[in-house]
């Protein structure tokens, strides 16, 4: 019911905050954006500092792509990959150090049972 009155401008910005989720919702995803944050690659690079198959490298990144988080850009025979806009990846950047400040360890590590038995 939420959704049918939801004006346009909410419906762009849900969008854009599933898109985000989608991205960050994914180990390996979230450890490609940790590594282009840190500055364009290929994905051969990315294979090799994330130790997974270069299958599993392109499906994310055409994920993250997909979802706009990502561009590729023709370099020579090859494609760099990197954040999609600067205002992006400094929010990306800004997400991380609020995340470490507030608590720096795993405090995410709860099962549905324990949320079950809190309700």
């Amino acid at each position: 019911m939420y959704y049918q009155s939801m004006t346009t401008s909410t419906a762009v910005r849900l969008d854009a905050i599933r898109r985000v989720g989608k991205a960050l919702a994914d180990p390996t995803r979230v450890a490609i954006l940790l590594a282009l944050l840190d500055g364009s690659r290929y994905p051969a690079e990315l294979v090799d500092e994330l130790g997974v198959t270069k299958q599993t490298v392109s499906n994310h990144l055409a994920c993250l792509r997909d979802c706009g988080i990502v561009v590729a850009k023709p370099s020579r025979r090859r494609v760099l990959y990197e954040i999609s806009d600067a205002r992006l990846r400094h929010a990306l950047q800004d997400l991380v150090g609020v995340v470490l400040a507030v608590d720096p360890v795993d405090a995410c590590d709860v099962n549905e049972n324990d949320l079950e038995t809190r309700a």
